[in-house]
This record gives C-alpha cells, structure tokens and sequence, in this order.
C-alpha cells in the first residue's frame, strides 16, 4: 500500500490532496507548493546545534535525530513537504562496503571498485540492514500529518562514481574509463545498485514516504549518448521497481541541461531541471505528461529580498504554462544561506501563487 492512497474501499491518507502531491499528479493546486534540497542541514543553527560531535553517517542512523532533523525546515520555513534526512551512501555502508563522510570531502571509499571481482561485494540490500530508516520514517509520519515525506537515493551513476573514484571526482576519469573500456562490467556494475538502490527506495515507500526522489548528481558529465546507452536502464530499473506503490517518483540531476529529454524518458513522474535552463524550456525537452521541480538559482539567496522576488518570479513565470510545478532550487540549499531568505521566498511563492 503506498503512502498516498488506501485500500481498496478506503479513504486516501492524509497526505494525498497536499499541494505538493497534487502538483506532482499534475492536478490543480491551491498554491505552487515549495520545498527545497538541502532544507534540512547546514544551513540551519538547530541542525548545527543537534548534529554537533556527531558523524555524518552515525547521525543518519539514530531515527530519533534523524525524525528532529527533517522536521527542523518544515517547522521554520513552512515548506509543502519534507524531504528525509540521510545520505546517498547509506545504502552502500548497510551492506558493507567500507566508506566514510569526510567533513569538507565528501564520501570516501576504502577499496574503490574497478574489477569484475569487486561486484562480490556489493551485495543485495535488505529491509534488516536499514531497520533505523523504517523507525524514523514512522516516526516522521506520525509527526508530519497532511505534509508528504519525501524518500530519495543516489541514482546507480551516481553512486557507481563514488565506489569507481574512490570519492568525489572533477573529471571521472575512471568511471568513465570502466564505461568505456569494459562496458559489460559496467553495466552489471549499474545492475546490481539499481537492485540496491530500488531496496532503499522500497523501505522508505513502504514505511510512509509520500513520494520518492532519485538524485544522478554527477550525471551531468554525461553526453546523451552516453546516458542512453550506460546510464538509462539502470535508472528505468529504479523507476519500475518501485512503480507500483503509487507514489510520485521524482529524478533530479545537476548540469543535465542536455540530458533532460533521457532522464524524462527514464520513468519519473517528475523531472528536476537545475537553473541553467528556463522552466519553459524543460517543459519543451522533456516533452509531455511529467510535472517539473525547479529550479532557481541557490546562489540568487545571497542577494537581496527584491532580488530573490524578482528571480523567483522569473522561475514562476516561466513555469506558468506548465501542467505541474514544483518550486524547488536548480540544486541544494549552500550551506552559509541564511535560514531568513528561504522563510522569505516560500511565503513569497505562495502568496504570489494561491489561486
């Protein structure tokens, strides 16, 4: 049963006619619903506060902080949705494979994986290895009401970046080397996280998340071809599997200006667009039937309040004609954003919108 209808004969839950859902349904809405990546972290002196002395990767794993966490920017900023705090690694250190955040690195694998023999272990991933994901989402639930919960992973390139690099890459050049001098152990290489990530996805939906978001963050280092051919199918596994339950699926990637015609084909209900391309515009690549999440630039919350108002507008014009529309950032919330401007731009956003 997913989080956004009941049984047979039965009512929808309580968080099927939010703004949010709605606009992902590409339904009428009563405002352009609002929330933002990265709303719940850094940007925030009560995660500052509550995170203090604890690692990244143990604070995604203590469902208690984690329920804390996610519902700090929803109390804040009154945004239409959360979206669940974790990291896209998670799933990769609940099956073993030996990583750890670095504070101003990013993810850091022990042992990366270049050869058919590392496949080994990479294993499937259970509902027993994330035990602390179903408790928080449950918890979240509970306190959330008629706000959706979003569940997101790491897309399959994404991830296979990170385990090929060793960490995070300008250039990937070994992932790309492994794409193009063994396209076979890449593609079972992209198989297996698909199988790992969809795991992931299904513990999140089947706990309550309302809706679901996959990031390909580094995808954008792609050309279409490329993506077609090494990346696509890995997604579309992600998407299927996960397709029954009924919940919105979302995809989102970074400088995926080009890619927005192949992503759109990968099976989202929903597709990203980051703030290099107008709204309008994406609707035109991506082609009919998805909703569009975006896509302001995160940098334009530096300056100052006419300003914000007047780049967002510019978003909310060129999404106008848009069936639906999610306004979200062209990527996370940067870390040293004041908690003020984004309190600013959602009541801008739905003042500016209620129809």
């Amino acid at each position: 049963m997913s989080a956004n209808q009941g049984p047979a004969g039965q009512q929808p839950t309580a968080t099927y006619d939010s703004a949010f859902l709605r606009a992902c349904r590409r339904e009428p809405v009563p405002h352009t619903p609002v929330w933002f990546m990265r709303q719940a972290g850094r940007s925030l002196p009560e995660y500052l506060k509550v995170r203090e002395g604890i690692p990244m990767l143990e604070s995604c794993m203590r469902p208690e902080l984690v329920t804390e966490i996610t519902l700090q920017p929803v109390r804040r900023h009154g945004v239409d949705a959360a979206i669940y705090f974790s990291d896209i690694v998670v799933p990769l250190k609940a099956i073993g494979i030996d990583l750890d955040i670095k504070p101003g690195v990013g993810p850091v694998v022990e042992n990366p994986i270049r050869t058919r023999a590392d496949l080994d272990r990479l294993r499937e991933l259970t509902p027993e290895d994330v035990t602390y994901v179903s408790e928080a989402i449950g918890l979240l639930t509970r306190e959330l009401g008629a706000t959706p919960l979003i569940g997101f992973a790491g897309a399959p390139f994404t991830l296979a970046s990170y385990l090929v690099e060793g960490g995070p890459s300008r250039n990937h050049e070994h992932t790309k080397a492994l794409m193009y001098g063994d396209p076979q152990l890449w593609a079972d290489l992209l198989d297996r996280l698909a199988g790992i990530t969809a795991a992931f996805l299904k513990v999140q939906i089947e706990a309550g998340a309302s809706a679901v978001q996959l990031f390909d963050s580094w995808v954008g280092a792609l050309s279409p071809a490329d993506y077609r051919r090494s990346v696509l199918p890995a997604s579309r596994k992600v998407f299927d599997a996960v397709a029954g339950y009924g919940v919105p699926r979302i995809h989102f990637g970074v400088g995926t200006g080009e890619l927005l015609g192949p992503m759109g084909e990968a099976g989202a209900d929903v597709v990203g667009v980051d703030w290099r391309v107008p709204m309008d515009e994406a609707a035109r690549r991506v082609g009919p039937g998805k909703a569009l999440q975006g896509n302001l630039d995160p940098a334009v919350l530096f300056s100052t309040p006419q300003a914000v108002e007047a780049k967002a507008a510019e978003v909310l014009e060129a999404a106008a004609g848009l069936e639906g529309h999610v306004f979200n950032l062209g990527h996370g919330v940067l870390p040293t954003t004041d908690p003020d401007a984004l309190t600013r731009l959602v009541e801008y956003v739905h003042t500016r919108t209620a129809r």
